[in-house]
């Protein structure tokens, strides 16, 4: 029997290895996209035949709370349409912001993150968005990316990325979070934190270090600070809206003035760090007496919450609206209290968080916890 199949194997075989190809079998043919055209030469080129792979989103920017979910946008289609549907896999990506502004588009993809891949109804997440991401798949081409508990580090450029054999198209959204950007500095006094220390000393407040467009967004909101302070980025910058001797200078424009790239170890200012909404409660806790720190500190305790941190109470003035003229101590020293509607008696003549600095912890004030 092996003797008889050997001819029609031989005959196969050649018909493969004809010269013009026409008995070949084709290296690659999605029978949409492209089609394997054989021009003699042995290459195999392939050439596109005029199906295109369409991906869009209907914005390209979105905003959320800290806490929240948020759906980025993303949808693909085919022209002319198909009439029976393709197995395509998409893969969703994330840039942080405090990198995006270091590097030039053509070098962006090459530092995103891995959110999600998916094929037909096979999926997997990464790192720390794993347990918080899933596709809405609300239509047919529907590829947007949910994702729950938002965090502040969550912030950045996302790539929808879809790929049907070897078309390959993407779009990108920026998602950003609602909050508030405020200037810290330590205990010790003005420009203490190398880039790190000031990494840490947002985080301790329950904040991060804001990015450039966070700080840039608050200039516009009338935020003016003569203090150079720790971008997310590591550049050193300032916010300025009235120009001023030791600020610049009265010559120079409003703006924000930036020292650039410094040294993230070596090079020490304050930060600027960004606060979203919080989860819980900032309350000021009604006493018959003023208390000093440590006292403060347990006296939220006894109330079953803890003493508020900075970045609470900013995020409770701001993005809540809390208006209290009682100053109060808070988790890192220091005693400040928030003001939406200006009054006599409480401070300038704007809205604003008003701060006493850190005060020697045996003075007495109220004290602001958190539920």
């Amino acid at each position: 029997m092996l003797s008889l199949l050997r001819p029609l194997l031989a005959i196969c075989l050649y018909l493969l290895l004809l010269p013009g190809g026409q008995g070949r079998i084709p290296v690659y043919n999605n029978g949409f996209h492209y089609q394997d055209i054989s021009n003699g030469n042995g290459n195999g080129e392939i050439y596109f035949n005029g199906i295109r792979l369409h991906v869009e989103s209907q914005q390209p920017s979105v905003s959320a709370t800290r806490g929240s979910s948020v759906t980025l946008p993303c949808h693909y289609h085919y022209e002319p349409e198909l009439t029976t549907p393709r197995r395509t896999r998409v893969k969703w990506s994330w840039m942080p912001a405090n990198t995006i502004t270091e590097l030039a588009s053509s070098e962006s993809f090459t530092k995103e993150t891995e959110v999600m891949v998916a094929m037909g109804n096979r999926h997997r997440s990464y790192g720390s968005f794993r347990g918080r991401v899933r596709l809405r798949r609300s239509a047919p081409g529907d590829l947007s990316l949910v994702i729950n508990e938002l965090q502040l580090n969550d912030t950045g450029r996302y790539r929808c990325e879809v790929i049907d054999g070897l078309e390959d198209e993407s779009v990108t959204v920026e998602l950003e979070l609602r909050g508030v950007v405020f200037p810290y500095y330590s205990q010790k006094g003005r420009y203490h934190f190398n880039f790190f220390e000031a990494q840490q000393a947002c985080q301790d407040q329950d904040a991060a270090l804001a990015t450039f467009e966070q700080l840039f967004a608050a200039w516009e909101e009338g935020l003016d600070w003569c203090n150079a302070g720790w971008l997310a980025d590591g550049t050193v910058q300032y916010p300025i809206t009235v120009s001023r001797d030791g600020c610049g200078g009265v010559d120079l424009a409003p703006g924000l003035r930036s020292y650039g790239q410094r040294h993230r170890i070596l090079h020490s200012y304050d930060a600027f760090c960004f606060s979203a909404s919080v989860k819980g409660n900032v309350y000021f806790l009604k006493q018959p007496t003023k208390l000093n720190f440590t006292e403060a500190v347990q006296a939220c305790a006894s109330d079953g919450s803890q003493i508020a941190k900075v970045g609470q109470l900013f995020a409770a003035w701001r993005l809540m609206g809390m208006d209290r003229c009682d100053a109060g101590w808070l988790a890192d020293g220091s005693v400040r209290y928030p003001i939406t509607r200006a009054r006599a008696n409480c401070g300038p003549s704007e809205p604003g968080v008003r701060s006493f600095g850190f005060p020697p912890p045996y003075l007495k004030f109220g004290v602001y916890c958190y539920r």
